[in-house]
This record gives C-alpha cells, sequence and structure tokens, in this order.
C-alpha cells in the first residue's frame, strides 16, 4: 500500500469537488442571487486551494496503485465528498446542525434520497441542483467502484461478470480502467441527456428535467418539489422516468456492451437481467391487481401506472413516489418491503442486496433440497452454463448473512438513541442500507428523517456509506492485516 499516492490522489478528490462547486454557483447567478452564491464562491475556492496545496506536498516515488490503495481511496473519499458536500447546507439556512448538512450530503453522494427538509421548494434553487449534481456524481462513481474495485473483495457481485468490460488485472488497477471509466461516464451522459430531454417535451423545465435526470439515472430520488414526482401529475413523466430508473437499475457494463458494441444477445440472455426484468413484472402484477381489489384506483391503466412506477422506483432504489404507498394494502407495503432488501443489478447505480446475489442463493438453496433427495447426486451450480465456484457461492452467502447482522445491529443502535418507533427505526435502516430513500411509519413516502436524533442521523449515516460501498469496502480497511506492508515512499 502506498500511503502518499492514496493521499495525493484524495487531494485530487478535493480539488474536484472545489470544481463542481462552480456548478451550483452558476445556478445561483441565473437564478438572480439566491443568496447562495458567495458562500458557494468561498467553499468552492478553499476546496480548489486546500486540494491543490495536499496535491503538491504529497510526492510519492512509486506510481503504482494497487487494489488496497482503491479500497483506501474509496473509503476516505466518499467519507470527504459527504463533509465537503455538506459544507453548502451547513451554512445556508435551511439545516440546523451540521450533523443535518452531513446527513444530507451522505444522502446525496450515497445515491439514498433520505433527507431532513421538510419543505423543499423553499431550498434555493443552487442548493436544490447541488443536491441533485451530488447523487449524479455519486451514481457515476458507484458504476466504476462496482467495475475496478469490488471485484477484488470476491463478495458475489460483478467478479461473475467481470469479463463484459475491459477491468483490472488480478493485482494492480491498471490504466484499462481509465478507458472504462470514460466509456461508462459516455453511456450514462447519453442516457441523462435523453432523460432530459425527453422530460423537457413532457412539460418540465430545464431546471427540473436537469435535476430530475440527474438523480434518475443515479437511482437517487432527490426531488425539486415536496410531492416528488406526484406534483407533476403527468403520466407520460411517470412513464420516463420510469423507463429510465428501469434502465439505472442494469448493469452498466451491459449497456456498454449494447451502446458501443451493439451486442443486445449479451443483454438479452444476461441471467441477472432475465431475473431482474421477472422481479419487476411479478410484483407489478401482483401491486396492480391488488391496488384494483382495494379500490385504491378506478381504471386498470391508473393502477397499473402507479404499481410500475412504485415497483420501479423501490426496486432500483431510487425512492421517487407517485403516491402515498402507507396507505395502500398490508401486502403492498411488504412487498415493496421485499424489493428494498433485493435492489438493483450488480454494476447498477442501485444499491440493495443486488439481483445476482438473490438469484445465487436461490439456486443454491434449491440444489441443497435436491442433494437431500438425491443425496448420490452430483449437481454443480450454474449460471449461463458456467459452474459457479464454491468460494463465490459462500462469500454470496457471507454477505447476505454481513447484511442482515449490519441492520440488526444497527436496528438495534436506532431503536435505543433514535427516538422513533419501532417501525420507524426498522424500515429507516433498509431504506439507508439499500439506499432507498423514504421507508415506512414516519420516514414515509411522504414525510422526511427529520424526526430522529443527532446521533440517530449519524447512525443512519453510517448505514448509507456501508451499504453503498457494499460493506466489505469499508471493514477491510479496518482489519490489521490491511495495513500490514505499507510503502510511505
Amino acid at each position: 500500500m502506498n500511503i502518499k499516492l492514496s493521499l495525493k490522489i484524495l487531494s485530487a478528490l478535493i480539488v474536484f469537488v472545489g470544481v463542481c462547486l462552480i456548478i451550483p454557483l452558476i445556478i445561483s447567478l441565473i437564478h438572480h442571487h439566491d443568496g447562495e452564491g458567495l458562500r458557494l464562491f468561498i467553499i468552492s475556492s478553499l476546496s480548489i486551494i486546500i486540494g491543490s496545496a495536499l496535491f503538491k506536498f504529497f510526492k510519492p516515488q512509486s506510481k503504482e496503485l494497487t487494489h488496497k490503495d482503491g479500497f483506501f481511496i474509496v473509503a476516505c473519499g466518499w467519507t470527504i465528498f459527504s463533509f465537503i458536500g455538506a459544507l453548502p447546507f451547513y451554512f445556508s439556512k435551511y439545516f440546523n446542525t451540521f450533523i443535518d448538512a452531513f446527513f444530507e450530503s451522505t444522502s446525496g453522494f450515497t445515491t439514498t434520497g433520505s433527507t431532513i427538509l421538510t419543505n423543499i421548494e423553499s431550498v434555493a434553487p443552487s442548493l436544490l441542483f447541488w443536491r441533485s449534481l451530488i447523487q449524479w456524481l455519486g451514481g457515476m462513481g458507484i458504476i466504476v467502484l462496482s467495475i475496478a474495485i469490488l471485484p477484488f473483495l470476491e463478495i458475489g457481485g460483478m467478479q461473475l461478470y467481470q469479463a463484459e468490460v475491459p477491468g483490472p488485472t488480478k493485482d494492480k488497477l491498471t490504466p484499462r480502467i481509465e478507458d472504462t471509466a470514460k466509456l461508462l461516464w459516455l453511456v450514462y451522459f447519453i442516457f441523462t441527456v435523453a432523460e432530459i430531454i425527453l422530460l423537457m417535451l413532457g412539460g418540465m423545465s430545464l431546471y427540473d428535467a436537469t435535476c430530475h435526470a440527474f438523480t434518475t439515472m443515479a437511482t437517487g430520488g432527490f426531488s425539486t418539489k415536496n410531492a416528488s414526482i406526484a406534483a407533476y401529475h403527468s403520466a407520460y413523466i411517470d412513464y420516463v422516468i420510469t423507463f429510465f430508473m428501469f434502465l439505472a437499475g442494469i448493469n452498466f457494463s451491459l449497456h456498454y456492451q449494447m451502446v458501443f458494441k451493439q451486442n443486445l444477445k449479451c443483454f438479452l440472455k444476461n441471467t441477472e437481467v432475465k431475473f431482474y426484468f421477472f422481479i419487476n413484472l411479478i410484483a407489478t402484477l401482483i401491486l396492480t391487481i391488488s391496488l384494483i381489489i382495494n379500490k385504491h384506483y378506478h381504471t386498470i391503466s391508473d393502477a397499473f401506472r402507479y404499481a410500475v412506477f412504485q415497483v420501479v422506483s423501490i426496486v432500483t432504489t431510487t425512492g421517487y413516489g407517485t403516491a402515498d404507498y402507507e396507505k395502500w394494502s398490508y401486502l403492498c407495503q411488504f412487498l415493496l418491503i421485499l424489493l428494498m432488501l433485493i435492489g438493483g443489478c450488480a454494476g447498477s447505480t442501485g444499491g440493495g442486496i443486488k439481483h445476482i446475489r438473490i438469484y445465487v442463493y436461490l439456486k443454491y438453496t434449491w440444489n441443497q433440497i435436491y442433494k437431500i433427495i438425491h443425496p448420490n447426486a452430483v449437481k454443480n451450480l450454474k449460471i449461463e452454463g458456467k459452474i459457479i465456484e464454491e468460494n463465490i457461492v459462500s462469500s454470496i452467502l457471507s454477505f447476505i448473512a454481513l447484511y442482515f447482522l449490519v441492520f440488526t445491529i444497527s436496528s438495534i443502535l436506532l431503536l435505543a438513541f433514535g427516538g422513533q418507533d419501532i417501525v420507524t427505526s426498522l424500515s429507516a435502516v433498509i431504506a439507508t442500507l439499500s439506499n432507498i430513500g423514504p421507508g415506512l411509519g414516519n420516514v414515509g413516502p411522504v414525510d422526511n428523517f427529520a424526526g430522529f436524533t443527532g446521533f440517530g442521523k449519524l447512525i443512519l449515516s453510517f448505514c448509507m456509506i456501508i451499504g453503498r460501498l457494499e460493506f466489505y469496502t469499508i471493514l477491510v480497511i479496518l482489519a490489521p492485516d490491511f495495513w500490514k506492508n505499507i510503502k510511505y515512499n
């Protein structure tokens, strides 16, 4: 591990955040000086100056970057992003404490979408744009992380499809990742621009369309409206956003294959995509039928419209709302909770356990049942005709177990110190661990997270970061063995 090189890169990231702050500064000027311009200018300038000074200070002799450095940079980088991103919020009049601002910023960069704001539409346009921008940046960061870093953890996600794009070699992060990142950024950008255009055709302003396209492709869910997407009362906008949320929930390496290599077969034959489509279809049908039976909507088209939007919004961990699903049946609410746990696909901007892990777990469970019935049978676990190694299967089972272990510990702490009831607390942990945004109870689709204590918000902020970075990325740097053989040159 090369500490100086890692710190030099983190310094560059500080400069990057400072440069990004220029964009909301421009928005502030466009909106007739919304009161945040000077503060944004100062924070941006300080970030650029401090980051540049640190970048020049650290002079590593070796320019070799290993996967250990990758883990360290990712874990520290997301924390630094959240801290700097919180400063514009903290120095505004809309946040009472730094913990509130840090919670909002962490929710943005981790693409969670949970908020403590009670009146979003009263917030300065520049800050609302900053909320959307940090989600967009965080979403792309997660895609690159999935391709470049997570395969080293061998936790049953991207390494199953690592060959789909040019990625890292076994031991080092190579320039090939730079090429991969550029291609994925381009796909991400193309989809974002396409959504902006389509939303504007539906009547959104350029500002609102850009903000919502940013948070859709990032599966973040921050909106410029108190009522989220429901504020537009438009079936067209609902379906456009549903379509792009669905795309954002799919492995972006497959989008790369489709856009740049016109390899539609690899997209259509992908096991995880087919499972993802199946889950969305079944959940939508169940919700549609339930909404019709319980007379929440008068027509099948309305029931389907609201069902499919909410299903895709939750399973991709975007968290947008077009309806208060807490008024729906308990069956619908329970199904949405299950979708929160599942999340998106590996290599997407979605959070959660991921479809590929759920699929492997189900196949593994069926194989175990089959072996009990046929003790002498040899039945390998296969995906797309390829045998899945036992170490990958065990890592998937370990990941799922770790998810529920962190969920249990976080829930206990939140129930003890968060100041909320059990439904609110448990759903808040799921919503933040899976990077969903809304939950149930006092953090439902028409509520917010302002009611938690300061310590409770810190617990949930930790859940957002550790869940977004797939648990092990954070936990691995806490292991003593990780810090062996450190090079300070």
